[in-house]
């Protein structure tokens, strides 16, 4: 994000996550399996999307969806959850589970197509094509389908973009990404609003010089400057299409209209919804969705725990039974790997979160006490508290392997000796004349933050810092480190991409130009090389070039800048019931792919 998320933390078995699409959390404690299937079941995921993702055209654009092999149609679908719903409206969705929900009844104008051999495209979802692009990237123009309806069969038209778009503007849409509004605005943090402070709601909207609607079926956006990721924004389920006539401001949040293959029939908050197949849904249209089963059966308060004993028993009810968010808990995590005919009923693939010490550069400006702290920085502990080899993976980089374009690359060293080097540390700092160099570090006061400081505490005490560690409360601790002038040397935090591109990570997490209280460029990184390049390569209007620049940059921070040291990437393992049929691991969404799930006879 270009902004903090209103400051959404998740903790993940101690590990302080905060996101521009925040994580439900998966993976957890210490117990391991060695399952070599498990981990290439993984790696296998985050390879599907190595190369470049394409932007889909017509052809690939065009419904039905390919059929998922096997499937069949009916029945109910038992799906466990931990986390209920909070936001059901649109505009207001931005955290793992939502999305997926959002997958089912919610379309926008592009969407992430996953076929049978793994590959991902961006493909048009109300549109015919991932989008048109003209004036250098500058101007985007989407022509509608032919045949997309709301849940009650009315037809969906470019009055109903638009409008969707200019509500995001309102007061009451305080939740979701507010990419598009920026760039619209061409501005950053909230001055978007002045814009249309009111939404569509009294009258006013947009002007064609930025957002027209020339007839029913064509809407097309006008940017002040290239913005070459548009295809990827508009998959962002924030800005999938809101029905003009039925719009009830806030209260649309909990009763919203369908444009998906399935639609709401009941919802008590915190307790249980029913799903039911949208009768005004066409598969012709759709090139990314199915409508196997008649019905998903959402429980909500099924701790990881009780959801994984429950799949793992596989009796009764739980055959047909799965959850879209719910990891495997930590301590199931060796039974499962470990026993193949569990084993076998599992979905598994990366998160787009990357782990990372910050070291704040306003107090740090020494390059080589930066540099000792990368050598000496242990990142094993980390990696254990989040599960080891099934919730995460030793990061090289900033960048996470559900990137489109990964690099892998280990330019400090973490992923080959993640203990890290004490003894090289201590000469750096010897060599320049800054042992003993007093260190503040701030640290989450859980369990499992109480016990990876201490292991990184000491390892930086042998380096010959002067470690100080301070304990932040859980509830505050991203207020306290989000402030521009906190008295912190380094601190843990996380970041997720919100598309699969470089562009919502490193410009959000490392342009100078967006220091201020509570961003997330919690290192204070302000570089002039950096800051410059981002501007270079946000206006490349060629995706695999930018995705090569970005990781360029990547490296350029590792060993030039050192504003941190990165730690790990994270990983999710979830188990469905046997009679669970079309179980695949999308990366797009953090989780198992709601939307080619059937039941077995």
């Amino acid at each position: 994000m270009r902004r903090t998320r209103a400051a959404l933390v998740a903790v993940a078995a101690g590990a302080l996550v905060l996101t521009a699409c925040s994580s439900g959390g998966g993976g957890g404690g210490g117990k391991t399996t060695e399952n070599k299937d498990a981990k290439a079941k993984q790696s296998k995921s985050a390879q599907q999307l190595a190369g470049a993702i394409t932007f889909g055209d017509d052809a690939a654009s065009k419904g039905p969806a390919e059929p998922v092999p096997g499937a069949v149609s009916g029945g109910t679908m038992n799906v466990l959850e931990r986390d209920s719903y909070t936001h059901l409206d649109p505009g207001q969705i931005y955290v793992q589970n939502e999305y997926q929900l959002a997958t089912l009844i919610h379309r926008g104008l592009t969407t992430y197509k996953l076929d049978n051999e793994g590959k991902y495209t961006v493909v048009g979802d109300l549109a015919t094509n991932s989008g048109e692009q003209s004036d250098g990237g500058k101007t985007w123009t989407f022509h509608l389908k032919d045949n997309i309806k709301f849940q009650d069969g009315t037809p969906i038209t470019s009055k109903d973009i638009r409008w969707s778009v200019e509500r995001l503007f309102a007061p009451f849409i305080t939740n979701g990404p507010a990419y598009l509004q920026q760039w619209l605005a061409n501005t950053s943090g909230t001055d978007y609003r002045k814009l249309l402070p009111a939404g569509p709601y009294n009258g006013q909207h947009l002007p064609d010089t930025l957002l027209s609607t020339p007839d029913e079926k064509t809407v097309v956006f006008h940017f002040a400057k290239p913005e070459p990721d548009t295809p990827y924004l508009f998959a962002l389920p924030g800005y999938a299409v809101v029905d003009s006539a039925k719009d009830t401001k806030q209260a649309y949040d909990k009763a919203p209209v369908a444009s998906g293959p399935y639609m709401i029939k009941n919802f008590d908050q915190g307790k249980s919804m029913t799903l039911v197949k949208n009768p005004n849904w066409d598969p012709t249209s759709d090139s990314a969705r199915h409508q196997y089963v008649d019905s998903f059966a959402i429980t909500f308060n099924h701790q990881y725990e009780d959801s994984t004993k429950r799949l793992m028993s596989d009796a009764g009810e739980n055959q047909t039974s799965v959850s879209f968010s719910n990891a495997v808990d930590t301590d199931n995590t060796p039974t499962v790997v470990g026993t193949p005919s569990i084993y076998k009923r599992t979905v598994a693939g990366y998160q787009p979160f990357v782990g990372q010490i910050d070291f704040n550069m306003k107090r740090l400006t020494d390059i080589n006490v930066r540099k000792a702290l990368a050598m000496a920085m242990p990142t094993k502990p980390t990696y254990t508290a989040l599960g080891a080899e099934y919730g995460a993976e030793y990061a090289g980089g900033f960048l996470s392997p559900a990137l489109a374009g990964y690099q892998k690359a280990d330019p400090l060293g973490k992923i080959a000796n993640p203990n890290g080097d004490p003894a090289g540390a201590k000469k750096i700092l010897t060599d320049a004349g800054k042992l003993n160099t007093k260190i503040t570090y701030a640290y989450v006061n859980t369990t499992q933050g109480q016990q990876y400081s201490v292991a990184i505490a000491a390892a930086l005490k042998a380096a010959g810092f002067n470690v100080q560690r301070k304990e932040l409360p859980s509830d505050t601790y991203y207020d306290l480190i989000g402030k521009v002038d906190n008295q912190y040397d380094i601190y843990a935090s996380a970041w997720g991409a919100d598309w699969p591109s470089a562009s919502t990570v490193i410009p959000p997490v490392f342009d100078g130009r967006t220091i201020a209280d509570q961003a997330p460029n919690y290192g204070h990184v302000n570089d002039p090389y950096v800051n410059s390049q981002i501007d270079k390569i946000s206006a490349m209007t060629d995706p695999a070039a930018a995705q090569k620049a970005w990781f360029d940059l990547n490296t350029y921070l590792l060993t030039k800048v050192i504003p941190g040291v990165p730690t790990v990437y994270y990983k999710q393992l979830q188990l469905f019931g046997s009679k669970v049929g079309g179980a695949v691991y999308n990366n797009m969404w953090s989780g198992i792919d709601c939307t080619k799930l059937f039941l077995k006879p």
